[in-house]
């Protein structure tokens, strides 16, 4: 799918909201991603992780470069799952724990195991950036991060390749600084921490 074939599939979801939105980060938004909605439809979920890992194979990252992919939870869990089923690998999941990020449930990484860290939608970066944090004690290879959506801005750099299917210019804005709330736009708070 071109990019605005896949925005078109995403906006008859109504998965791309507009208003005046607080993220999870604290920012505002004039613009929301809410990829729930379209992950609902087991169809749709498939379709967008046979596009998310043709891209990924695109550049090489293969099944022979990923043993698990991990996600942080919520967002990411269901389009982990279903490109971890196209690989043919284990899915597991981080969440959080009184507000830090974990690797519970009885989920394990071994030595050397290459992970693929797969998100929803990177905004700021922080969740992808808690689960590398929350990898890095098991001694693995993370091989590439994947999104379904990022719209976070130039500046997030994981230092490990990094794609996406779509890729929005989204400005951010600070409490203080955000044009909506000057205007007295009613604000809402769908994210997830």
């Amino acid at each position: 799918m071109q990019q605005f074939e896949l925005e078109s599939f995403f906006k008859d979801s109504n998965a791309i909201l507009n208003g005046h939105f607080r993220l999870s980060s604290g920012l505002h938004s004039n613009l929301y991603f809410q990829s729930a909605l379209i992950l609902q439809y087991p169809n749709k979920a498939i379709q967008l992780a046979t596009e998310l890992t043709n891209k990924l194979y695109k550049y090489g990252i293969n099944k022979t470069k990923v043993d698990v992919v991990i996600s942080p939870a919520m967002g990411g869990v269901i389009i982990g799952h279903e490109v971890a089923k196209i690989f043919g690998v284990r899915a597991i999941f981080t969440e959080r724990v009184n507000g830090i990020m974990t690797l519970r449930r009885g989920f394990s990484l071994k030595k050397n195991e290459k992970l693929l860290i797969i998100e929803d939608v990177i905004t700021t970066g922080i969740s992808t950036k808690e689960v590398i944090e929350v990898v890095k004690k098991f001694d693995v290879k993370i091989t590439a991060i994947a999104s379904l959506i990022n719209r976070s801005p130039k500046d997030v750099n994981f230092k490990i390749p990094k794609f996406s299917l779509l890729y929005f210019n989204v400005k951010n804005y600070d409490e203080k600084t955000c044009p909506l709330c000057k205007l007295n736009v009613k604000i809402f708070k769908p994210g997830s921490r």
